[in-house]
């Protein structure tokens, strides 16, 4: 049988837990926190007193914390591109309509939240360039990306298990940032996005433990293959008006590592945690090459760290057109 009949046959297997999973990690709209709970209410006598608070105490953060909150924003706002990825996995079956499409419908439907609440408190907020970022959201959906997992289920779970902790480490540390700045209600926002992406994290990890107990050696090399390609960020491909695709993403990744919300040793303390989490020494029934490529992994955070250790970031912000200092 083909790898490609086997891991179908393992999503098939799998399936039937599906439904328990959601009820177990994913939350129904109606109990759910939604956008308006941390928005000025627009029916209120106060809106315009809530906005022009969230004005006045948005002068307090600066530069680099408005261009992170934008790219953080957007990069929750590429959604569609997401949901079009997962729904072609292998197994997914969107056309028909099992669980696996379901958990990724209804993953989507949570998701969508943030990218919500995020544009609506910037725009609000005066303090960026909302048709700027308009414009790069738009691009990033159109240019699309590629995170070389193709249409393997056990490689896009190792994916979004890394990617959905990497994003609750970002919009963690933005929620401290802002609390310290005396923005409580943006730091309780961001912080309950965190939340949720953790949830999320947790859901895909189980969704790859289980695979371990039923093909452990494929799952070994699929977690091997992604993290020796190095785990590509859904931010990327991130460009301005008029630029290249994936201009603005080394400098965005820089901005983020100067006010350490997200850096190369973070990068490497997830793996650490999948690691970990997996448990990755102790997997058993791995024939050769899965062996050699556990051997790989169990190597590699060490050596990682001291890469990571070594990097130096620009001392001097990157003048992005999402937003204009001279308005900060």
């Amino acid at each position: 049988m083909s790898l490609k009949n086997v891991r179908l046959e393992v999503m098939n297997f799998l399936e039937k837990d599906v439904e328990s999973l959601i009820q177990k990690y994913l939350i129904p709209a109606e109990t759910i926190w939604q956008p308006t709970d941390f928005l000025p209410n627009s029916e209120g006598d106060n809106f315009l007193e809530e906005v022009k608070e969230i004005r006045e105490l948005s002068k307090e953060l600066p530069y680099d914390f408005w261009v992170v909150l934008v790219g953080d924003m957007i990069t929750e706002e590429a959604l569609p591109t997401y949901e079009s990825w997962l729904l072609d996995v292998e197994g997914v079956g969107q056309k028909d309509n099992n669980g696996w499409s379901k958990w990724v419908r209804h993953w989507t439907a949570e998701e969508n939240r943030h990218g919500d609440v995020l544009n609506k408190y910037l725009y609000l907020s005066g303090r960026v360039n909302m048709k700027e970022i308009e414009q790069t959201t738009q691009h990033l959906i159109a240019d699309g990306f590629d995170i070389g997992t193709g249409r393997d289920p056990y490689k896009n779970f190792v994916y979004t298990s890394f990617q959905e902790l990497a994003t609750y480490v970002s919009h963690n540390r933005v929620a401290k940032i802002a609390k310290s700045s005396g923005n409580k209600q943006l730091g309780r926002m961001c912080k309950i996005i965190a939340g949720d992406e953790m949830r999320h994290h947790h859901a895909y990890c189980e969704f790859v433990e289980r695979i371990f107990k039923v093909d452990p050696s494929q799952m070994m090399m699929a977690f091997h293959y992604m993290i020796k390609q190095k785990i590509t960020m859904p931010a990327h491909f991130l460009r301005e008006s008029g630029e290249k695709i994936g201009s603005v993403f080394e400098e965005f990744s820089n901005t983020a590592q100067r006010i350490g919300v997200y850096t190369s040793l973070d990068y490497v303390d997830i793996l650490d945690k999948l690691i970990k989490r997996w448990e990755i020494d102790k997997v058993t029934d791995l024939n050769d090459e899965a062996e050699k490529a556990r051997d790989y992994l169990m190597k590699l955070p060490a050596r990682m760290t001291r890469l990571a250790e070594r990097i130096k970031i620009p001392e001097n912000s990157f003048q992005f057109k999402w937003v204009e200092p001279a308005k900060l």
